[in-house]
């Protein structure tokens, strides 16, 4: 009955095998960067949170993609990067960097 058992596979950035903790930190920042960015563009009164975190979520996204491995790690970039890139826009147009 052994076959019988399904396993759900692991969630994992590595998907070669080999370990890439660079990389992984990267995507870690990224999504951080863009999940607090693209939230705070919601409320006109944290432009400032979201345009800052969206330009950090925007430079390390970048960097990820420039030295990303695999498939895994530049799918997670990629979304994490738009949602910065969103919350950027959102928070230049609500009042900007510096105020």
């Amino acid at each position: 009955m052994a076959q019988t058992v399904r396993r759900m596979p692991a969630f994992t950035l590595n998907t070669d095998g080999h370990p890439h903790p660079r990389e992984n930190t990267l995507v870690g920042l990224t999504v951080v960067f863009g999940l607090l960015a693209f939230v705070s563009s919601f409320f006109h009164s944290l432009h400032l949170l979201s345009s800052w975190t969206g330009l950090a979520g925007v430079v390390t996204g970048l960097w990820g993609q420039f030295i990303s491995v695999t498939t895994a790690e530049r799918f997670v970039t990629v979304i994490a990067l738009g949602a910065s890139a969103v919350g950027l826009g959102l928070g230049l147009a609500h009042g900007g960097l510096f105020g």
